[in-house]
């Protein structure tokens, strides 16, 4: 086997955390979890006592010249809507940046959002849609954000929309 160099090895994004200016932050129009007020004070109590712990998630679209959000939407929200955080931390947001397309920013969003978060089952239905149209499989689905086939077949059959079956069994097959 090969010795890898350290030019060859797999550096994790967590190692360039970057200071972006809020304002050149967007959120995606896709995120289906949910925090309930209680809980978004606690996170600004908690940004406000620990500072940002975990930065965000995001992709950067250079001909926008703006980050979109794929993780840490309310992390965000919290230095766009907390006055006393957001001059505290100069108006700028930790970000880190991932180079993925539009469907695996998707998934990269389901992924870190299950792992402690709740969703709203409109939402990821809306994104079962959008994955299914943008000719992602079922098992890419299945595999990428972590769901079994009884739960995205629910979320096919929520959203009403006979596309998502169009030339398909109306169960998920074992691959």
């Amino acid at each position: 086997m090969a010795k890898m160099n350290n030019e060859d090895r797999y550096k994790s994004p967590v190692y360039k955390v970057m200071a972006i200016p809020v304002d050149k932050v967007v959120a995606n129009a896709y995120n289906p979890n949910f925090v309930a007020p209680p809980e978004m004070k606690l996170l600004e109590i908690s940004i406000w006592e620990d500072g940002y712990t975990m930065p965000c998630v995001c992709y950067y679209d250079a001909e926008k010249d703006l980050y979109e959000l794929v993780d840490g939407y309310h992390r965000y929200t919290v230095l766009k809507t907390s006055k006393r955080i957001y001059e505290r931390e100069h108006g700028l947001l930790p970000v880190v940046v991932i180079d993925k397309d539009m469907s695996n920013r998707m998934a990269s969003t389901i992924r870190h959002n299950r792992a402690r978060g709740t969703h709203n089952v409109e939402l990821m239905s809306e994104i079962v849609t959008e994955l299914t149209k943008a000719g992602m499989s079922d098992a890419w689905i299945l595999r990428n954000i972590g769901m079994d086939k009884d739960e995205l077949l629910r979320l096919k059959q929520i959203t009403g929309i006979a596309e998502l079956f169009a030339n398909k069994d109306f169960s998920i097959a074992d691959d």
